[in-house]
């Protein structure tokens, strides 16, 4: 019999060799299996995980593969507005836990987006991690309540127009009196916006908005500037001026001298200005005189480049013709061979009209577009500045040529426009038959000229604004919806702001003179004609009018 302790001893050693030959047989732990995303819903429909129009308190539900654990959602599920500010949510569970319902604790803006991500640290109730995270995106919908008090539609619009107005009389540059290019534009003015700021001069006076001889006193500021200070070439204006010293700002380049639309443009306010002002006492007519030497003095004939038959776009004192560009085809610079075409002293003659801007392949158009013919220019009709440039002075009812009836021209192109936004193929966020209205405008981080065939999404209320002469209905509806609807967004000091964008949430802080100055001018076209008028009973425009082919009842 062995002593107890031999026993013991050998107890020992069979456990001691048990660890040594490596039979434990007892598996590791396992880690909680990973889970996945399974689908979400925003106020009950699924589409993907970008949602606009949404209501101001949605309810997202977010299923999962596994059940959840409740203590790790509110680190990992996190809902923040556009600026990046934290969004307060309520949460509750369904389906075992795998779902959970997401909701704002107060109710989200208007027109603003936000975003709810969901980490791949949010944990279900094993422990186990998500696979991958995600994010949804949402827009808010429009605040389709009143923003400011209904009045008659005859005050609306004179309110639009005085506001506006008062971009050309308030934020004029202080030395010239002529229009900044934008409100951040500083002593850089701009001669074609300075030729519309003009023309809404007369609508002010006549308004009651200033007086007569405060409308005077602007028109002998801006005209002496213009005759004795500002720089010319052959007669011509730069696009961009130095407000202080008359000097060209360069506006590219090679675009350092001559711009002869930018100059017609100018050309159309003085004239207007020149017929406006009528009276026989030593001030009107000095000014009549000072702006018939403007007038006078721009060659246009000049600008034909060596004889040919079309007129060109730019000069440079530096690279001469280099930029090359002729003034063809349907754009916005009909108003530029109409001037060239009346000069008393440098007329082009009707061949240049013909060969030139009527000469080119894509001048005529012909199609047919929601049921409208278009006589001229490109598929769809391009930007709607096309019919108002132009046409601020032009007065395009029952005029024709051998090319069109502008008449129909200049009311299709805008109906074509109102439609393709109405019917909003793309689903651009908000286009409908009361927010319309493509034109060149700023957008989102830079500038374009929007048209059907480039739509980016962004709506410029002086598309449809200076569209009064020819969509009255359509154009109203359109001005309601800025004025009630957005005004809290883009109305301001001086009307509406350039643009928006309700695909982004985007409403532009801008203001543009070439946007705004039709704005004034064609309300007014609308209302009572002035402009046409004072346009079209000059003289000379009526002889070059005629000498070009036009037919009218003013002619």
């Amino acid at each position: 019999m062995k002593p107890h302790y031999l026993v013991a001893m050998g107890l020992l050693m069979l456990g001691a060799g048990c660890g040594k030959t490596g039979n434990d047989t007892r598996p590791a732990p396992t880690p909680p299996a990973s889970y996945s995303f399974n689908t979400l819903t925003v106020n009950g429909v699924f589409n993907g995980f970008n949602y606009t129009s949404v209501n101001y308190t949605p309810v997202i539900r977010l299923n999962f593969t596994a059940k959840l654990n409740r203590t790790s959602v509110a680190g990992n599920i996190v809902f923040k507005d556009n600026s990046g500010g934290v969004v307060a949510y309520t949460t509750g569970f369904e389906n075992n836990d795998s779902t959970v319902i997401i909701q704002p604790a107060q109710a989200l803006r208007p027109l603003n987006k936000y975003s709810i991500t969901v980490s791949q640290q949010l944990q279900s109730f094993p422990g186990g991690y998500l696979q991958s995270g995600i994010t949804v995106n949402l827009q808010t919908k429009i605040d389709s309540t009143r923003k400011f008090p209904l009045i008659s539609d005859d005050s609306l619009l004179t309110l639009v127009q005085r506001q506006t107005f008062t971009y050309f009389w308030d934020f004029a540059h202080p030395a010239s009196g002529l229009a900044r290019e934008r409100n951040t534009s500083g002593d850089v003015v701009t001669s074609g916006g300075s030729g519309f700021g003009i023309m809404t001069i007369p609508v002010a006076v006549n308004r009651q908005f200033i007086t007569r001889a405060q409308g005077l006193a602007r028109m002998q500021q801006i005209v002496g500037f213009l005759k004795n200070t500002a720089q010319k070439f052959h007669g011509a204006f730069p696009h961009w001026l130095n407000g202080a010293t008359g000097v060209v700002v360069p506006f590219s380049a090679k675009d350092n001298g001559a711009d002869l639309v930018e100059t017609a443009y100018l050309m159309q306010g003085l004239l207007c200005a020149r017929q406006y002002f009528n009276g026989s006492d030593a001030a009107e007519t000095a000014l009549r005189a000072d702006i018939n030497t403007l007038w006078n003095n721009v060659e246009w004939n000049w600008f034909q480049q060596n004889n040919q038959n079309v007129l060109y776009w730019h000069w440079s004192p530096t690279d001469a013709w280099v930029m090359n560009m002729p003034i063809k085809g349907w754009n916005e610079a009909l108003i530029t061979y109409v001037l060239a075409a009346s000069s008393n002293t440098y007329a082009i003659p009707k061949t240049v009209y013909d060969a030139g801007w009527a000469g080119a392949a894509n001048f005529k158009n012909g199609n047919t577009y929601y049921n409208y013919n278009l006589p001229l220019g490109p598929s769809m009709g391009g930007p709607l500045f096309f019919e108002h440039y132009s046409f601020l002075g032009i007065n395009p009812n029952g005029l024709t040529d051998a090319y069109a009836d502008y008449t129909i021209q200049t009311r299709n192109h805008t109906l074509i426009n109102y439609n393709y936004c109405k019917a909003n193929l793309k689903n651009q966020v908000g286009y409908s038959d009361s927010c319309w209205g493509l034109t060149a405008s700023d957008i989102p981080n830079g500038y374009t000229a929007s048209s059907p065939t480039n739509d980016v999404g962004v709506i410029a209320p002086t598309a449809a604004l200076s569209s009064f002469p020819y969509t009255p209905k359509e154009s109203m509806q359109a001005l309601k919806f800025f004025y009630y609807v957005l005004g809290d967004k883009i109305w301001g000091n001086y009307g509406f702001a350039d643009a928006f964008s309700l695909n982004d949430g985007w409403f532009a802080s801008s203001y543009l003179a070439i946007d705004q100055g039709p704005i004034v001018v064609m309300i007014e076209n609308y209302r009572t004609g002035l402009l046409w008028n004072l346009f079209t009973s000059c003289p000379e425009i009526k002889t070059g009018m005629k000498a070009l082919g036009f037919q009218a009842a003013y002619l």
